[in-house]
């Protein structure tokens, strides 16, 4: 790794480790989106161990200060919801651009990683591709267990739905390796047999 991605990566971590949401981990509390951004790099290196600079840091900047613009601020619709992720990726890649920029990255590498977290090129674009599945497995892993405890089943299975259609055979996999038990398990096979 050059010296540009590791002061990226601790610029990146260091605001990470600023969100005021805490999660308890084996008995230690950190920052949920320091969490969030370890949790994605390490599916990141099962799904493309060998993935590039840019993508390993628009993994972990995925979420980049998310709790300074929270899902409250905007209204609670589809069309809010909307709304809310669009602008999200913006700020979000503005932010990590100028990072990757001051650390010494050249303006095409920044704007790479600004193009991965706003996800252009989803379908067409491998790079782009391997941070959804990394997204979706982060989400099945880390946050889909609260998450079907709040919603009915149709909102549910419709979501599980969506998300297995936005990922590739390789996440597809990977997903299946996970350890689900209980009603968490049961949606998931139930989803997925249509």
């Amino acid at each position: 790794m050059s010296t540009s991605y590791e002061t990226a990566l601790a610029a990146i971590d260091a605001a990470h480790a600023l969100d005021p949401t805490k999660i308890t981990i084996n008995g230690s509390e950190l920052p949920y989106e320091l969490h969030y951004a370890q949790k994605s790099t390490s599916y990141l290196t099962k799904r493309d161990p060998s993935a590039s600079e840019p993508l390993r840091l628009a993994i972990r900047a995925q979420h980049f200060r998310r709790w300074e613009v929270p899902r409250s601020s905007y209204p609670m619709t589809k069309p809010g919801y909307h709304a809310w992720r669009t602008y999200l990726k913006k700020r979000q890649a503005e932010l990590v651009a100028a990072i990757c920029k001051d650390a010494g990255y050249s303006e095409e590498d920044s704007e790479r990683v600004a193009s991965l977290i706003r996800k252009e090129g989803l379908k067409t674009d491998e790079e782009t591709q391997v941070l959804e599945d990394v997204a979706c497995l982060v989400f099945l892993d880390d946050q889909f267990e609260k998450f079907q405890s709040e919603h009915d089943e149709e909102k549910i299975l419709g979501i599980l739905r969506k998300t297995w259609g936005k990922m590739t055979e390789r996440g597809h996999e990977l997903a299946l390796e996970m350890e689900m038990s209980g009603r968490p398990k049961e949606l998931v096979e139930k989803a997925l047999k249509g």
